[in-house]
């Protein structure tokens, strides 16, 4: 999917062409080429065949390949014969590494980010119309709780990543702050030993507490409100505050938007006067 494109494009003619292509059941395949923008591509979990043929052609025709962990995605590119350069980009990195990837695509770069949440969000059977990937919660526990009471006002299905070590914990407090909600537990998804246990919160924090710490990769996707009410006034300047904190105004507008439902204008204006009050200014 592309998302966006920089204003001013590099000629495709400068940039190097060489060795763009992809290897699919033996034969290698030349990869059309990519508009200048940010492309998100859906990867595989685990099994490297679980991947579309599109995919195969944005990688491979690609600038950079953004990704959280490039050892894990060099083993994809590998498989299929394509030689992109990877950046990571993560968590950790993001202050640093978003200008950088930002001015490349000014530059008129074309640039995929990976992503496989979308796996977990569809083997959940929970609702997916509208979801908020929320990668990993804090890892101590009073900033764990304080986040997961910003997301029980989200209207949508939640999608969190976490290890092995903080799985028990971090259902209990998801328990305790959001109620008998549920939700999935998908760990290795796509590899021999997938598993997705699904029920309650407070059932699944229970039998984690009783069980061996899990290994391998776990996705936790947890059900939206039963009610989904209207977005009061005072809920939402909440997410907005929350949102501005980490992301420009056009930014936090687009990602209240979309989770809450409400119109774009009208979270733009209460955007606005939340970030005049903080000395945004903008």
């Amino acid at each position: 999917m592309r998302t966006t494109a920089p204003a001013a494009a590099t000629p495709r003619a400068l940039r190097d062409r060489a060795a763009r292509h992809y290897v699919l059941n033996g034969h290698s395949t030349s990869a059309p080429p990519l508009p200048a923008g940010l492309y998100l591509v859906a990867t595989p979990i685990g099994n490297l065949r679980d991947i579309t043929v599109r995919a195969l052609e944005v990688l491979a025709a690609a600038d950079l390949i953004a990704c959280e962990d490039t050892r894990v995605t060099r083993k994809l590119l590998d498989h299929y014969g394509i030689t992109t350069p990877l950046a990571a980009y993560h968590d950790h990195n993001a202050a640093e590494a978003r200008p950088k990837l930002i001015a490349r695509l000014a530059e008129g770069a074309a640039i995929a980010l990976v992503s496989a949440v979308l796996a977990a969000l569809t083997l959940s059977g929970l609702p997916t119309d509208r979801f908020l990937f929320e990668g990993f919660l804090p890892a101590k526990e009073g900033a764990r709780r304080a986040r997961i009471n910003e997301l029980k006002r989200i209207p949508g299905t939640l999608v969190l990543f976490e290890t092995g070590a903080r799985i028990a914990a971090t259902l209990a407090d998801l328990a305790a702050e959001l109620g008998p909600r549920q939700a999935a537990i998908c760990r290795e998804l796509t590899k021999l030993y997938e598993e997705v246990r699904r029920g309650e919160l407070g059932m699944l924090a229970r039998a984690a507490a009783q069980a061996e710490e899990p290994r391998g990769e776990i996705v936790i996707v947890v059900a939206p409100p039963d009610r989904q009410a209207e977005v009061g006034a005072a809920d939402l300047d909440a997410l907005l505050r929350q949102a501005l904190e980490r992301l420009s105004v056009k930014e936090a507008v687009a990602e209240i938007a979309a989770v809450t439902g409400e119109s774009r204008r009208g979270v733009y204006q209460r955007a606005l006067a939340l970030a005049k009050e903080r000395g945004h200014g903008r």
